[in-house]
Parts: C-alpha cells; sequence; structure tokens
C-alpha cells in the first residue's frame, strides 16, 4: 500500500506540472524554434501617441518630461490580442514576439518592482497576459522582448540615448538586482518560449553581466532559449562574421540585413514592414516582393526572419499592414514547404535565387522573376528525378557533368516570386556548401 501511495504521489506531481515542463532540452527548444523560420515582432508602448520611434526619439524629437508623462494618456481601448495573434498566424507566422520594456523603460505588464507600468495608465489592463493566453490558443509561440538599458530608470548610469554622461547617483549593482527581479516576474508569470534581449552596447552594460545573467535564466528555465543580446559579440547591420566562442546566448541577431549563409550558428534577422519600429503616420509600407525576399533569403541563408509590425495608438494594427501580411501568409499557404521545417542551401545564396532542401528535396526560390532559366552547378552522384513549380507546373531539366539547368515556365515570367521543387534521389540535407 505505501508503494501505490508513493506512486500516486508522483502522478499527482507530474500532473501538477505545466505541459512540457522540464521535459525538453534546451537544445530542442531551440531547434524547434528554428524550424519555425518566421515570427512577428511587435514595438509599441505610449510613444506611439507622438508617432516617434520608440526608446529613440526620447530627448531629441519628444522632450523626455513629455516622453516620460505619455503612459499617463495611454488608453489603447481597441487592442484585441486575439486580433493580433490572428494576424501573425494569418501571415504563416509561428511565433510573437513583444517589446515588454523597451529602451525607454515602460512595463507592458503590471511589474510589481516599478510604477512605469500599463497598470498605471488610463487603459490598466494587462497586455502581456493578453497577448500569452491569445498565443497559447492560437498555438503561437509567445516570446518576449526585454531590453537591458533603461534610461528611465534612476539606477542605470545613462539617462538618455543622446548623452552618454554617467549619473553619478546611479547604481548599476541595484539596477542589475531590478533586472533579475524583473524577469524572474516575466518568466514565472507569462512563461516565454524565448527572451530577445537588446540595449547591451553601452559602456555600463559588462559581457560578465550578460554571462550571469544568462545562467540565471537558465537556472529559472531549463529551456528557455535568448538571442545573443546579452553579449557584446553580435552581427547587428553590418553582418559581420562573429566569433561565436564570445557569444553570450543561443542565437545570433542581425539587423535589418540578411544573415550570412551558416549552417553551424542559428541566427534571425529583425526586419520592419514599414521604415520605423514603433508606429509613425503614413510611413512608407515595406512591398510585398521585398518582404517575400528577405523571407526566402533568410531560410535559404540557414536563418529565421523576425517582421516588425508597429501597431497605433488605440491597439489597432493598420489595416495595410495587415493587408500586407495576409499577402505573405498566402504566398506560404502555397509555398510553406519551401520554408517551414528547412535547412539554408546547399547552394550559395545568389542575387536571382536561393535555395533551401528538406529530405530528398531542393527548393530553389526564383527571386528574379525575368529569367529564363538558372544553371546550378551539378552535384556528384545526385540525380533530378522531378522538377515543378509548387503549384505543379512542369520545369524541364537538362543535366551534364558539372551543370544542371531548369527551364523556367514563360507562364511565370515577370510574375511574384515562386518556389521550384526538385525531387532528387538522394538526401539533400547532407550535402555540403556549394560555392
Amino acid at each position: 500500500m505505501k508503494t501505490n501511495y508513493f506512486l500516486f504521489f508522483l502522478l499527482f506531481l507530474l500532473y501538477l506540472q505545466p505541459a512540457g515542463a522540464q521535459t525538453r532540452s534546451k537544445a530542442a527548444a531551440l531547434q524547434q524554434f528554428m524550424n519555425d523560420r518566421f515570427g512577428m515582432f511587435i514595438h509599441w508602448g505610449p510613444v506611439s501617441l507622438r508617432g516617434t520611434e520608440i526608446g529613440w526619439s526620447r530627448d531629441k524629437e519628444v522632450p523626455t518630461s513629455d516622453y516620460d508623462s505619455l503612459y499617463k494618456e495611454f488608453n489603447p481601448v481597441l487592442f484585441d490580442a486575439d486580433t493580433w495573434v490572428k494576424t501573425a498566424k494569418d501571415a504563416g507566422m509561428k511565433y510573437l514576439t513583444i517589446t515588454a520594456r523597451h529602451h525607454d523603460g515602460f512595463c507592458l505588464w503590471p511589474s510589481k518592482y516599478t510604477g512605469y507600468n500599463i497598470a498605471n495608465t488610463p487603459y490598466r489592463k494587462d497586455i502581456l497576459r493578453a497577448l500569452q493566453v491569445a498565443c497559447k490558443k492560437q498555438g503561437i509561440k509567445f516570446c518576449i522582448y526585454y531590453s537591458v538599458l533603461d534610461w528611465h530608470h534612476p539606477d542605470y548610469p545613462i539617462h538618455s540615448a543622446h548623452n552618454s554622461q554617467a549619473d553619478p547617483n546611479s547604481d548599476m549593482g541595484k539596477y542589475f538586482t531590478f533586472m533579475k527581479n524583473q524577469l524572474r516576474e516575466l518568466i514565472e508569470q507569462y512563461d516565454p518560449y524565448m527572451l530577445w534581449f537588446d540595449g547591451q552596447w553601452e559602456q555600463p552594460w559588462t559581457n560578465e553581466m550578460g554571462k550571469e545573467l544568462y545562467a540565471y535564466l537558465t537556472q529559472l528555465k531549463p529551456d528557455i532559449i535568448t538571442n545573443n543580446r546579452l553579449g557584446k559579440e553580435f552581427a547587428a547591420m553590418d553582418n559581420k562574421a562573429i566569433d561565436v566562442s564570445q557569444m553570450v546566448g543561443d542565437y545570433d541577431t542581425p539587423e535589418r540585413v540578411v544573415g550570412r549563409l551558416n549552417m553551424t550558428t542559428p541566427w534571425e534577422s529583425c526586419f520592419t514592414i514599414c521604415q520605423q519600429w514603433s508606429w509613425k503616420p503614413n510611413d512608407k509600407l515595406v512591398p510585398l516582393d521585398t518582404c517575400l525576399s528577405i523571407l526566402s533569403r533568410s531560410a535559404g541563408s540557414n536563418g529565421n526572419l523576425l517582421l516588425n509590425v508597429g501597431p497605433m495608438p488605440d491597439g489597432r494594427i493598420e489595416a495595410r499592414q495587415i493587408k500586407r501580411l495576409q499577402a505573405i501568409g498566402d504566398w506560404l499557404k502555397v509555398n510553406g514547404a519551401a520554408i517551414y521545417n528547412t535547412k539554408g542551401g546547399p547552394y550559395e545564396p545568389a542575387k536571382d535565387y536561393v535555395t533551401t532542401r528538406r529530405s530528398n528535396q531542393l527548393f530553389v526560390h526564383v527571386l528574379n522573376t525575368q529569367l529564363t532559366e538558372i544553371s546550378l552547378k551539378a552535384i556528384p552522384g545526385v540525380n533530378v528525378r522531378r522538377a515543378g513549380t509548387m503549384t505543379g507546373i512542369n520545369v524541364p531539366v537538362t543535366t551534364s557533368d558539372d551543370t544542371c539547368r531548369l527551364m523556367l515556365p514563360a507562364a511565370l515570367k515577370g510574375q511574384q516570386e515562386y518556389v521550384v521543387v526538385l525531387d532528387m534521389d538522394k538526401n539533400m540535407e547532407t550535402v555540403p556548401v556549394i560555392k
């Protein structure tokens, strides 16, 4: 009988654990995240009332006293988490990353460690909770952006992006404890799949702090993944080759540029659907062809794309942004097999095309649809069984000892980007990169 009671107790403890708790390794979580390939970034907060850039416009376009008081007017009564998440899902996105706290320090959740949060706005409701619930309901991974710098916090030494003079009354030790408390709060209350850090370039933040925080987060949630902006080493906008041994985090984060083809280090490029990260009235929208090209180039280089939207002050995502996202989703309904769960390569990305692969299939993303043919280097010992577009149009293939030529459909010349799928007689995932 004692054994039965013991077994019952163990089963009861397992029942109490959240689904998947302690059953997935960090490596498995990272692999699943990279298989998703496409996510939504959201930059949002009281600054949307001014239509200027989040964080960076403080103490510049918007005086500090005005910027820091905007939360008193922030009342996004038309915010609907289910609509936001459905917009992401309809776009073919698999995860969502929200700026829970940007460089300006404002928190979209009712943090007990600062009064500068959503609970003290006219709106009052917990934005993060609503999004977490909506993501869980619709099968989207919920992820959180959190800046390691905070120009609003008295203990963070720098108080403006435009004045790097340190405050002698600040206390970085106290600030670091504040960060730990907030991040524990976020993990325990919202259980994010991933944490996206930013702001580590400023002098007060050190690599040692990043390493300590990474270890702390892993202790709190062993399978949580983070980007590499806890440390100083990341690709950034110059898309530099990074020293992986110095990287703090699980994947690299080039910004506004597609990452290099890399079959060993995971990465995610972030772009925005307009020109500004947060909402700006009449901001120029990125053309659909450019969005599709960035998505294909990201997957073709073995990385993810995090595409940003900036909701309006009333809580709605602009209709024109939703329309653009829906068009991406429509393209993915046809061509998603060439994006999700694929590897980049084996061919180095070219100006006119990129390739992805899975099992015995090679996907050729035709970016320049004015082409009448594409010539690829032949892969020794590998033959093409058949070739056609994802919509079923036959693509004739001629091969020689060193070349594989695809004769592209005349009917698709000058049309939207499309994908040719080649069924090969061997597994393409083991083929080395071809330059």
